[in-house]
């Protein structure tokens, strides 16, 4: 019988606990080809990203994706993040104010 109370207990606080508010899409728009995309998107719960990318040296062995794009989002603190980033044979590189750097070598 304790069992069935303790249950009881648990069950009715993970009832009552807060659930996040569901996003809604507010836009969101996309253009893809054969050798280059771009996206838009944005969210009800401050989520945005947006991104371009084209096939360079086509029909090469050099042949490589590049993509630059941005994406930002509301943290746990209530602030906006935002992150620009390259994305291309030399790697993923992204920028932003959170973002640790390096020391110079």
């Amino acid at each position: 019988m304790k069992f069935v109370i303790v249950f009881a207990a648990l069950f009715a606080v993970a009832l009552a606990a807060p659930r996040p508010e569901e996003a809604t899409i507010l836009r969101s728009d996309s253009e893809v080809g054969p050798e280059s995309f771009n996206y838009v998107y944005e969210t009800s719960d401050g989520v945005s990203a947006n991104a371009q990318g084209q096939l360079k040296n086509i029909g090469s062995e050099n042949e490589a994706i590049s993509v630059q794009g941005k994406y930002s989002f509301v943290g746990d603190d209530g602030v906006t993040y935002t992150v620009t980033y390259v994305a291309d044979e030399n790697g993923f590189q992204p920028q932003g104010a959170h973002l640790p750097v390096a020391p110079e070598a």
